[in-house]
């Protein structure tokens, strides 16, 4: 059976529930400043009581979202808005703060648009859970670099937007050998040491991922494969020295290349750079070779 509420109920009701909920309950003129809210609007740095005039409602939202959120507001007045609830992230108050925003149209007795009715609630909670399972699902866990799914995305990104580049695929020679002998910790160890050297050595804008059990790729935009040869070639010698030295008398690892051009599909760019690296390979290891 159904609760029926007198006006002055009704508006007793509203009171208590926007003065004791986080959510904010605010009404924007026709022009879309706002004339009254509830009290959770200071968690955006606003007091309503203290101004002279009210914020626009493009002020609760960064800069290049605010014309995104107008639309929204001209879409509730003139009656053609979803009632579906829209994202922004908040220009005041928390940083990293989003919320979402639901309007509706406000008529007067004589059925006329007058102002708008919103409520905005904060999912900064759920943007971080969804920012951290976005990181999981696309960063090796052990070295924290891209992963596979990131990598085939990025690769796939630069073929069909015919940037030019080079794709070169990183390998640890005899890493099985390396496992067994010394066990998987010295091995994990191995593949962490190999990431910081291709940060530290490749160009700022190189694109670096795990793809593999001890295979790495990176893109590298801009550069035809002679010019990636250049810069991957220190990366392989740079190794090979650390392998006469500490490093190797520990574990005694090097690293091939294969470098081809990210052009054609993301299909041909692979067999191209899988081939040089096998070419890499069957020429003794520790060296680059270009498709």
């Amino acid at each position: 059976m159904g609760v029926d509420f007198t006006l002055q109920e009704r508006s007793a009701l509203y009171g208590l529930l926007a003065e004791n909920s986080d959510d904010i309950i605010f009404k924007s003129d026709a022009r879309g400043f706002i004339l009254t809210a509830s009290p959770a609007i200071e968690q955006l740095g606003y007091r309503l009581p203290a101004m002279l005039i009210g914020p626009h409602i493009r002020d609760l939202v960064l800069p290049q979202f605010a014309a995104a959120i107008e639309a929204e507001h001209r879409a509730a007045l003139s009656g053609r808005g979803s009632a579906r609830w829209h994202e922004f992230p908040a220009a005041t108050g928390v940083n990293g703060h989003w919320f979402e925003i639901q309007m509706r149209a406000l008529l007067d007795g004589a059925g006329r648009l007058y102002g708008v009715l919103c409520m905005m609630r904060s999912i900064t909670a759920r943007k971080s859970l969804e920012e951290q399972l976005f990181t999981a699902e696309m960063t090796d866990p052990l070295t924290r670099l891209t992963n596979r799914v990131a990598f085939v995305s990025m690769l796939e990104y630069m073929v069909c937007g015919k940037a030019g580049g080079s794709l070169a695929l990183f390998d640890l020679d005899h890493f099985m050998t390396l496992n067994m002998r010394y066990g998987q910790s010295a091995g994990d160890e191995t593949l962490c040491a190999f990431s910081e050297l291709l940060r530290d050595m490749v160009r700022c804008e190189d694109i670096i991922s795990r793809i593999g059990n001890e295979r790495f790729g990176v893109l590298l935009p801009g550069l035809n494969p002679e010019q990636a040869g250049e810069v991957c070639g220190p990366v392989v010698e740079t190794l090979a020295v650390l392998g006469q030295s500490e490093f190797a008398e520990r574990f005694g690892v090097t690293a091939s290349a294969g470098i081809a051009p990210i052009s054609g599909s993301l299909d041909r760019t692979m067999k191209h750079a899988e081939l040089a690296l096998f070419a890499a390979k069957a020429k003794g290891r520790s060296r680059v070779e270009c498709s």
